[in-house]
């Protein structure tokens, strides 16, 4: 039984296939429209799920939708009603949009796929939930998801055994420990839904110094983790602006601009505010863990995607064991939706993998080209290459990547979620000092204090990183061990803020952060055993067993899908080599005049 899962009309649409309750293919549809968070209906995705599976549209069981337009269009209405006549404007925006397309989904949904299929909803965090419950490792499992908002509710946590799955508390919107956090991202200058992993990095270059105002005037915070927002203070339940004049008060000024620089007062705001939101979910987690008595837990929604409170979280000790569905944001639901109804609507078993294996696959569930057609790509553009045998391609990339050079890897299929994990990446040499500030400015065009994630061997993390624990979707935040740190020389010791950056903190300084922690993807043989291997190649040569990995994309832009992409991103930035399936090609081999036109095609955005 097929059945394809959908998410739009929001931000990060995308499209999943389950067979049998097995996962197949899931993609967000920004890859293939080369636009960034692209809402709209998933066209692409689903041809590219359908081609994976070698499926027609006509052979689809049942097509889940990712949440219930009704209840959120009941949301809308009664929060407009409650802020009249304020939000007026929005709502005058919104209204057409709802009535002539949202609250028609069904009929639409056919529309667009050609198909007489049923088409089922699921509530959003009941779609979350399921995206984190039946992918896990574990055969029972807490679940808390957290997010801005759904229909109503912005925090739920349950508890999912076997194949079956009940959702047992929530906390409902306006009330929403996602929006707190949004609502600090916009003041801070970043963009709403796409800049909080950049308050996130930002936060180890200040203090808590506001950590006093955000819970004495912001936030309600009790015992078990339930919570309270100050509505005063905001903005958004009028779909105006985040925040409102008197947060802008309470914090001296308006919002920041997005183009000017970032100062103390931001990383300070970054800082507390990430203080407090570790402190609501550990309340949280708690509860959770008294009201189910489980001992793993299970997370989903955006606020899961924080990978620095999920690491404290861990080393808590509140469960034994966390699962974080890699695509934790409205492109999981998707897959969420998906799963639900194969295995509650439809009664699919859910089989649990005995190793404690999850079944995510690595969240490589994206296309893959072979080698005919990235020959066929690369000829045609008049690419200038060198085909390896395929058990050559790591070792040479490890020679190159060992001399200094940045490395564009495309290999396999595509990662599913936010993260390049081996599949879509830029890799560097992490012992490089002058590595992150090269790869920031020069290769991603990004802001100077945006930290890069290692990928390690998962079996030698240990001997690098504190905890040594499993991260295959670098979504835990650890430290570097203390043996590898090092201390700051007399003229270092005393600076503070953004002048930190460009301090060595260990013999891997390219990816140690200014605390000391590091987002740690471990790499596991088995989900991908050619990655793996680079990094095997490495350590033989090096005796590092980690190299920087981060996302096969500049700002403003996806992650790179097809060939062309990454041929693309290859010339338009300063990498120096790009490796595509067994296909090594140098910068310094390309025809300038070639380089030169794709340059001046190329637009990056602010995002």
């Amino acid at each position: 039984m097929n059945i394809l899962g959908i998410s739009a009309w929001y931000h990060d649409a995308a499209a999943c296939l389950v067979t049998d309750g097995r996962l197949v293919a899931a993609a967000q549809e920004e890859r293939f429209t080369r636009k960034k968070h692209d809402p709209e209906f998933p066209h692409r995705a689903i041809e590219s799920c359908l081609e994976i599976a070698g499926l027609r549209p006509d052979q689809i069981d049942a097509v889940g939708f990712y949440d219930k337009p009704f209840l959120k269009f009941e949301r809308l209405l009664e929060t407009y009603l409650a802020c009249a006549p304020h939000g007026l404007r929005s709502f005058q925006t919104a209204m057409p949009v709802w009535l002539n397309e949202k609250l028609f989904l069904p009929d639409r949904i056919a529309k667009e796929l050609g198909t007489d299929a049923p088409i089922y909803f699921a509530e959003h965090h009941v779609s979350h939930a399921a995206s984190a419950f039946y992918p896990s490792p574990f055969r029972e499992a807490a679940i808390l998801t957290v997010d801005g908002v759904g229909e109503w509710a912005t925090t739920t946590f349950g508890a999912g055994r076997d194949a079956t799955m009940e959702l047992l508390g929530e906390i409902r919107f306006p009330h929403s420990l996602g929006l707190l956090y949004s609502a600090f991202t916009y003041y801070t200058g970043f963009r709403v839904n796409s800049g909080e992993y950049k308050l996130m990095g930002l936060a180890p270059y200040g203090e808590p110094t506001y950590v006093n105002e955000i819970r004495d005037h912001l936030i309600d915070v009790k015992d078990d983790g339930s919570f309270r927002l100050n509505l005063d203070y905001f903005d958004y339940p009028s779909g105006l602006r985040m925040t409102s004049r008197k947060f802008h008060d309470l914090f001296g000024g308006p919002p920041k601009t997005p183009d000017s620089r970032v100062t103390q007062k931001e990383m300070d705001l970054a800082r507390s505010i990430q203080v407090v939101l570790e402190d609501c979910l550990l309340k949280l987690a708690m509860h959770v863990r008294r009201e189910t008595g489980m001992k793993h837990l299970v997370m989903a929604g955006g606020v899961a995607l924080n990978c620095v409170a999920n690491g404290r979280l861990l080393r808590e000790g509140i469960f034994e064991d966390l699962w974080i569905q890699p695509a934790a944001g409205d492109a999981g639901g998707a897959l969420g939706v998906a799963l639900e109804l194969s295995h509650r609507k439809f009664g699919h078993p859910r089989v649990v993998d005995a190793s404690r294996a999850d079944a995510q696959h690595g969240s490589y569930l994206g296309p893959e080209f072979g080698r005919d057609a990235i020959r066929a790509f690369l000829d045609s553009a008049g690419a200038k290459y060198e085909e390896v045998a395929d058990e050559d391609v790591a070792s040479r990339t490890a020679e190159i990547l060992a001399a200094g050079n940045v490395v564009g890897w495309f290999q396999g299929r595509m990662e599913f979620g936010p993260r390049a994990l081996g599949g879509r990446s830029i890799l560097g040499d992490a012992r490089d000092p002058d590595m992150q500030s090269r790869m920031n400015l020069k290769i991603k065009y990004r802001e100077s204090f945006r930290p890069f994630a290692p990928s390690v061997l998962a079996e030698r993390s240990g001997e690098v990183f504190e905890e040594g624990v499993a991260s295959p979707y670098m979504l835990l935040v650890t430290h570097v061990r203390p043996e590898r740190r090092r201390a700051p020389s007399p003229e270092d010791a005393g600076k503070t803020g953004i002048d930190l950056l460009k301090v060595p903190r260990s013999d891997v300084p390219a990816i140690t952060h200014v605390d000391h922690s590091a987002r740690v993807q471990t790499v596991h043989r088995e989900t991908n055993p050619r990655y793996h291997r680079l990094l095997e190649e490495f350590h033989a040569r090096t005796g590092c067993p980690l190299v920087i990995n981060t996302s096969f994309n500049v700002r403003g832009e996806p992650i790179v899908c097809t060939p062309e992409d990454a041929w693309n991103c290859f010339l338009g930035t300063e990498m120096d080599v790009l490796v595509a399936g067994p296909f090594v090609l140098r910068k310094t081999d390309q025809d300038p005049a070639v380089i030169e036109r794709v340059r001046a095609g190329r637009r990056f955005e602010a995002d």
